[in-house]
Order: structure tokens, then sequence, then C-alpha cells
């Protein structure tokens, strides 16, 4: 009788063990990789310093606020979006090379060690993005400061960092190879991005009368996730930008772990010899 509960600490605490040393694998590996977390801060400050320069006489009446602090938000996803995808590259190197093989042959559910992965990811993400907004305020952006908007933004970040490592996550069960990785990915880093609000409003691209980019970007998770962010940071209502962020993520996540079934994913790759 007393075996059943014994057995369920074991497993959570291998559970747990396991999902510590994945967080950890990870966090060790970006830490030696200098120019990954240079290249994830140059891209959104090169943005933040000449591209909303560029556009600030502009934009800032019609938005009612400088466009730098506009666009933070949106610079914040770009980090976040990037990452995901960057994850989906070190899942298919990680596949060829074995190393993901292996993993998942360890004695815990698939969604378990997928999940490990999942979190390893959104850490890393969400410490890149917390980075540039540091850098932000260095170089003079003024973002609202009231605490309980930063948190609920943090919030915000986080489920962003989910849902975009686990659309990684999902991607990675396609790309068979490391060299259609980078024509994958400008078929969904770029559309996402700019077919959202992360450079203007939603309402803009209304009144432009191209109502299917209006469309898309009222369709594509990523305007979501940037929306709850940007509202956030205002103390504003957000709406349903929670529940499509996270109805995305739980998407995606099943998807994957769908995909990376033996007889779909891992199983069709030792057919034809790979890794």
């Amino acid at each position: 009788m007393s075996s059943g509960p014994a057995t369920a600490r074991r497993g959570a605490a291998h559970a747990l063990q396991a999902l510590r040393a994945v967080v950890l694998r990870e966090v060790l590996k970006f830490s030696q990789q200098t120019g990954r977390l240079l290249s994830a801060l140059v891209r959104p400050l090169l943005w933040l310093a000449v591209f909303a320069a560029g556009f600030r006489h502009v934009a800032d009446a019609s938005l009612q606020q400088p466009y730098d602090v506009y666009i933070v938000p949106g610079l914040v996803g770009m980090v976040l979006l990037f990452n995901g995808m960057q994850s989906s590259l070190s899942m298919v190197y990680d596949r060829e090379m074995g190393l993901m093989r292996l993993l998942l042959t360890a004695p815990l559910p698939r969604p378990w060690l997928l999940f490990c992965k999942l979190c390893a990811t959104a850490l890393l993400s969400a410490l890149q993005a917390l980075a540039f907004v540091a850098l932000a305020l260095l170089i003079g952006t003024e973002l609202p400061g009231h605490w309980a908007h930063g948190l609920h933004a943090l919030l915000a970040l986080l489920a962003a960092a989910l849902m975009l490592g686990a659309l990684g996550l999902l991607l990675s069960v396609h790309i068979k190879q490391l060299e259609n990785f980078a024509g994958t990915m400008n078929f969904v880093i770029f559309p996402m991005y700019f077919l959202s609000t992360a450079l203007y409003p939603l309402q803009q691209l209304q009144a432009s009368g191209v109502q299917w980019i209006h469309q898309a970007a009222r369709l594509n998770p990523f305007t979501h996730a940037v929306e709850w962010m940007r509202l956030a940071l205002y103390g504003q209502d957000p709406g349903n930008a929670p529940w499509v962020v996270l109805g995305c993520l739980a998407l995606f996540f099943t998807l994957a772990c769908w995909g990376y079934d033996p007889q779909r994913g891992f199983g069709q790759l030792a057919k034809r010899g790979g890794g």
C-alpha cells in the first residue's frame, strides 16, 4: 500500500531532475555562445536606434506617444521570435547528431521531455528579452514604470516565449535536414513579424485600405502576443489576447508532441538512415 506514494515521489523527483538537467544544459551551452547573445541584442537595438529615429516625426503624432516607446514590445517579440526559431534549429541539429533521439529514449513521458526543452527555450528567450529591455532603458527609452504593470508585462512575455518556443518545436518536426532550415524560417519569421502590430497599430493597417493585411494581422498569434505585452505595460485590458496566446501555446505543443511520436517523427528518420 505504501509503495504507491513512494513510487510517485520517485517519479516526480526523476521528472524534476530531468527538467533541471535539460534547462541547465541549454543555459550552459548558451553561456558559451557569446555571438548568439550579441546578435540577439544588436538586431532589435538597431531597429530601436535607427528605424525608430527615422519614423519618429511621422509616427509620434498619430500614435500619441513616442514611437520608440511604442515599438519596444514589438522588438521584445522579435527577440522571442528569433530565439524560438533558433531553438528549432537546435532541435534539428540535436536530432541529426543523435542527441535528441537519445534524450527521447529516457524512461520519461515524451511530452514531459519536450516540455523540458520548451522551458529551457522560454527561459533563454526571456533572459535575452529582459537584457534588451535593460539596454533600451539605458539608451533613454522611457517605459511605463508601475511595478504591477511590469509584472503583468513579464507574465505576457513568458507566455509569448512559451508560445513561440512551442512553435519552434512544431517546426522542428517538419524540418528534416539542416539545409532546409533557412528557407523554412524565411517563410515563418518575416511574415509573422511584419504581418503584426509590432511596428504599427492595427488601426493604421485597417485605415490603409489593404484589408487582407489587416485580416492577416488579426489572425496572426504573434500580434496577440505583442498586444498583450504592450497593453500590460499601460495597465490596459488585453482583451482576448491572453486566450489566443495560451490557446496557440497548447495547440502548438500538442501538435509537436504528436509529431515526435516514433511512428511519425523519429521512426521515419530511422527508416531513411538519418542521424
